[in-house]
């Protein structure tokens, strides 16, 4: 059996993460995953890292990024590229939602 290759929006559950972040895994296989991320004004997506390259795009809103030893705020239309391992969490400024592309899959996120 080969890769699925629909992955239909309106069959897809919203997560509720609590702390004013909901996220919807979109379309993956085991290389690449596309996830969106909604995030109330205040939201705060802590601090961590993990073994997948990761690269965001904004979608809609403002979003205060740490990445690494480095800070900026970033608003729809911005992207960010996060290397394997490295610190980075977020703070939301006003109402947005990240579209987060991880290489390979997040398998926490699945099972």
């Amino acid at each position: 059996m080969g890769p699925k290759h629909y992955f239909f929006g309106s069959e897809i559950p919203l997560e509720d993460l609590g702390n004013k972040i909901r996220r919807k895994v979109l379309a993956y296989n085991d290389n690449l995953m596309m996830v969106l991320v909604q995030f109330e004004k205040g939201a705060v997506g802590k601090i961590h890292s993990h073994p997948h390259e990761q690269i965001t795009y904004v979608l809609e809103g403002e979003f205060e990024f740490i990445i690494g030893s480095d800070r900026n705020v970033v608003k729809a239309g911005d992207s960010m590229y996060k290397e394997p391992n490295i610190p980075h969490g977020t703070t939301c400024l006003e109402k947005g939602v990240l579209l987060d592309v991880f290489c390979p899959y997040r398998e926490d996120f699945v099972n």
